[in-house]
């Protein structure tokens, strides 16, 4: 009898994640660049290919699951599965999982170094250095621990995101769509152009779905403070980018730190990466050895246990209305 074999979505997952497919009973296969949607009908009309792996966000839409044969499980390498056709998914019986909390510290460490940078303006600082200007003693840098830290979005990221920001000294107020207590110290604003007029720097953690899509545009830019900062770990398609550049042209933001575009990758002509005042990085806040190990372990894990008929973790189930597909 034939193994079942997991599809990674990748060149590589960590030793671990692979150590632990092995032992379940799975082969393994890699998938080079670039995993487009052609490639993944190619991949999974094969016969037993009863898993995937996904990491990155290739597209999964109805036309891949309809070509998935023997399908039963795609469990991701992290948390956001917005590239994933959901509907789709549970048309065809298969489960989609995710990696709860696995890098919510990576990424929230990640987010609250691109406000300290920004917030003292190391980028800046770094291209006066390298171009022989020293300092000037008459400019200055305003402290983080005075500034208002608007997070929008409560799940595990903000939520560690928040912790840390506080725990730096700023004050933390919250957007959520979510009924919770105010934690301590900080403050619960429900309101989402209340909190933009309020804070210093606005961070994004909310999930990327039809009504998050551009939720961050020209007329929310308007509300913010004058010379606010905005820091997007989340996803790129939350802001309106080309409100985004208009908004850091005019001086209306002080400056952006983003890890997620609308396109990815970014096409290198993107009027972003023509602008002084913008932190960019590659996708890449998840992207810590620790991380990377947990990811791929729970990842595993879910695949393991559903293809045995049980479930690893029901908070990591995101349809577990196919259960019974298993």
């Amino acid at each position: 009898m034939s193994k079942p074999i997991v599809l990674v979505t990748a060149a590589t997952v960590s030793d671990l994640a692979q150590n632990l497919l092995h032992e379940g009973g799975s082969d393994i296969a890699f998938m080079p660049n670039p995993v487009d949607e052609d490639a993944l009908v190619a991949a999974l009309s094969r016969p037993n290919v009863a898993a995937v792996l996904l990491r990155g966000s290739p597209p999964f839409t109805a036309r891949v699951f309809a070509a998935a044969r023997d399908l039963k499980i795609v469990a991701k390498h992290g948390a956001g599965v917005d590239s994933v056709d959901m509907a789709s998914a549970s048309r065809h019986g298969v489960a989609v999982m995710v990696a709860g909390g696995a890098n919510a510290d990576a990424v929230a460490e990640h987010a609250l170094a691109m406000m300290l940078s920004l917030a003292r303006e190391l980028p800046r600082f770094d291209r006066d250095t390298r171009r022989g200007a020293w300092r000037d003693l008459n400019y200055f840098v305003r402290d983080f621990r005075v500034r208002t830290v608007g997070i929008v979005g409560y799940g595990q990221i903000g939520e560690r995101t928040a912790r840390l920001a506080q725990a730096c000294g700023a004050k933390v107020v919250i957007h959520t769509r979510s009924k919770i207590p105010p934690p301590a110290g900080m403050e619960l604003e429900p309101d989402l152009n209340r909190l933009l007029e309020r804070a210093d720097i606005v961070s994004l953690h909310c999930p990327l779905t039809e009504k998050t899509r551009g939720m961050i545009g020209a007329a929310q830019f308007a509300r913010m403070k004058p010379g606010a900062l905005l820091i997007n770990t989340a996803r790129g398609p939350v802001i309106d980018e080309p409100a985004l550049v208009e908004a850091l042209r005019s001086g209306r933001l002080a400056a952006a730190g983003l890890d997620t575009f609308a396109v990815e990758p970014p096409d290198p002509a993107n009027p972003l990466f023509a602008l002084p005042n913008v932190l960019v990085t590659p996708h890449i806040a998840a992207a810590t050895t620790d991380a990377m190990v947990r990811m791929g372990t729970i990842a595993a894990n879910n695949i393991i246990s559903y293809l045995r008929g049980e479930v690893y973790d029901h908070r990591n189930f995101l349809n577990p209305g196919v259960f019974k597909a298993a």
